[in-house]
């Protein structure tokens, strides 16, 4: 048998003068590696939302006075356009702006 044969089906034998097949992927047969300690929290554990409402009150006062004075001004200068548009409008459309401006229509 080739050894690509015996690479495609899987199997875990002898592949003769080309030596032992590794194994499949994720299961490659080779040493275990030495040296490489990891550690672990279980998910009971570990306090996901420990410090969230202290984080969130402090950030969000950091985000609003960051940018407080690039959204306020055209706020503040779009609300007197309007209200000035507003009250404008309810003066024309009164008896006393009618008979001010009754002849330029």
């Amino acid at each position: 048998m080739r050894p690509t044969q015996i690479l495609r089906s899987g199997g875990d034998g002898e592949l003769g003068k080309y030596g032992k097949y590794m194994g499949t992927w994720g299961n490659m047969g080779s040493q275990p590696q030495k040296g490489i300690v990891s550690y672990a929290l279980s998910g009971n554990r570990q306090r996901p939302l420990a410090g969230t409402l202290h984080a969130a009150f402090f950030n969000t006062w950091r985000r609003f006075s960051g940018q407080v004075l690039y959204v306020l001004p055209p706020f503040i200068v779009a609300y007197a356009t309007m209200s000035w548009a507003i009250e404008r409008n309810h003066y024309l459309n009164s008896k006393a702006g009618r008979l001010e401006f009754a002849d330029e229509e």
